[in-house]
């Protein structure tokens, strides 16, 4: 049984919207997507979350800096991994992350362990699109996911 640790939380805004950030004492373990009231901390790691954010949405940042600790299981843990070797500007198929994953008939479970990211942007699920070409789904919306690729592909070479 692991110690307890306690969860910081914080209401970012962002061009999005609000998002709503939780970190423990170690690591960032959550940011999605909401409106809720949550209690304002300023733990540091927050505040850097923040501060990088802010400069992800300026074009200015393209490689998040925090440590990271999703919540979820060994498989799912491990396709988050895979995510964050998608370089930024760029997109993979559902297909082609299984295949990264080093199981090519995985993806639906893959696309499944996608939408249960618990970090977004940071974990970065809105860089993998349907085969097609299409954009998939999101669990923050479909016109987040848009709004984040177009983002990344126009300040790529800055």
């Amino acid at each position: 049984m692991q110690p307890y640790t306690f969860e910081y939380t914080r209401l970012i805004t962002t061009p999005l919207g609000q998002m709503i950030a939780s970190a423990d004492e170690h690591a960032i373990t959550s940011l999605d997507f909401g409106n809720t009231s949550v209690a304002n901390s300023d733990h540091p790691l927050l505040l850097r979350l923040e501060v990088e954010l802010y400069e992800y949405f300026a074009g200015k940042l393209k490689t998040f800096t925090l440590p990271l600790d999703p919540h979820g299981t060994p498989f799912q843990k491990e396709v988050w991994e895979t995510l964050l070797s998608i370089p930024y500007g760029e997109t993979i198929s559902y297909a082609q992350e299984a295949e990264q994953f080093g199981n090519p008939k995985a993806v639906r479970a893959v696309a499944n362990a996608n939408g249960r990211n618990p970090i977004a942007i940071l974990i970065p699920c809105h860089r993998v699109i349907a085969t097609g070409g299409g954009l998939g789904g999101y669990s923050g919306g479909i016109e987040k996911k848009e709004f984040l690729l177009l983002l990344e592909k126009e300040s790529r070479f800055f």
